[in-house]
């Protein structure tokens, strides 16, 4: 099988190819522009290799991967907007660079896009639509009632960032053509695995610097919002091995399905133990 940087370059290549139809030409161009400059391309990746796991049709499980990138894109224009971020994977954020009025657009044809990909496969067209309600849930809560303490914490990353990894991993599982058990399975991994990518996500925030992670860092204190080193007492290296419990219990859910052990399990597995020591 292809090594992981060539699924990401395939990755690449279907979104360059869902972006291109976008009309006009000058909203063509800003999609483009937010959506292929910089990004882990996780979320797809994890749909490739679960669909891969399954052994199913790696073409649909690349459709529905791109999909939920696009929705995950699209969540980060608002997402800036709302913090007043400036920058945005090494670049500067839409809003900043476009306006808000037009990253707004922006974001409207980014979902416009995901939904269409969706269209011929309903079961993941629900599964994403799912997501996308979860991640609204976890949107208000962070603006009206703000996590104060680790449950409530958790609850939100649930939310917010776990929400669209489990959709991910569902809808590879799908293509894959997985029983409704082992498709629950992979989204609890993934799940798991989103919660851990948060809180390493906030450490990082506290501990690294902006030329490190493309975006700037201290924003949580700045801005007042919730983060597992903001509202919990755990130190940094505290909030990481918790980040590293979550992991774990993703790679008990993984191995719960039963795969078998190829190159796709193996991606996988370390993708889980990968979030946790991320730099950026």
């Amino acid at each position: 099988m292809e090594p992981l940087q060539r699924r990401v370059e395939r990755i690449d290549r279907r979104l360059e190819a869902v972006i291109h139809p976008i009309e006009p030409a000058v909203l063509q161009r800003e999609v483009r522009q937010l959506t292929l400059t910089g990004g882990k391309r996780v979320r797809p990746a994890v749909a490739m290799l679960v669909c891969e796991a399954c052994a199913g049709d790696a073409d649909l499980a690349v459709d529905v991967g791109v999909a939920v990138e696009l929705v995950h894109t699209a969540s980060l224009v608002v997402d800036d907007i709302i913090d007043r971020a400036t920058l945005r994977r090494g670049d500067e954020s839409g809003w900043r660079r476009y306006g808000h009025g037009p990253a707004i657009v922006d974001s409207d044809a980014l979902l416009g896009a995901a939904f269409e990909l969706l269209q011929e496969t309903p079961v993941a067209m629900e599964q994403v639509a799912e997501a996308m309600v979860r991640l609204g849930e976890g949107e208000a809560i962070e603006l009206l009632a703000p996590p104060t303490d680790e449950a409530s914490y958790i609850d939100l990353a649930r939310r917010k960032t776990g929400a669209l990894f489990r959709a991910a991993a569902e809808v590879g599982a799908v293509a894959g053509g997985a029983e409704p058990e082992v498709v629950t399975l992979f989204g609890s991994y993934a799940e798991s695995v989103g919660i851990a990518f948060q809180i390493r996500d906030d450490v990082l925030d506290r501990t690294a610097g902006a030329e490190q992670l493309g975006k700037p860092t201290g924003q949580d204190a700045v801005m007042d919002r919730p983060s597992m080193v903001e509202v919990t007492d755990r130190s940094p290296e505290e909030a990481t091995a918790l980040a590293r419990s979550y992991a774990a219990e993703g790679i008990e859910a993984l191995d719960a399905t039963g795969i078998d052990q190829g190159e796709a399990y193996e991606y996988l597995h370390d993708l889980a133990e990968f979030v946790v020591i991320r730099g950026r």
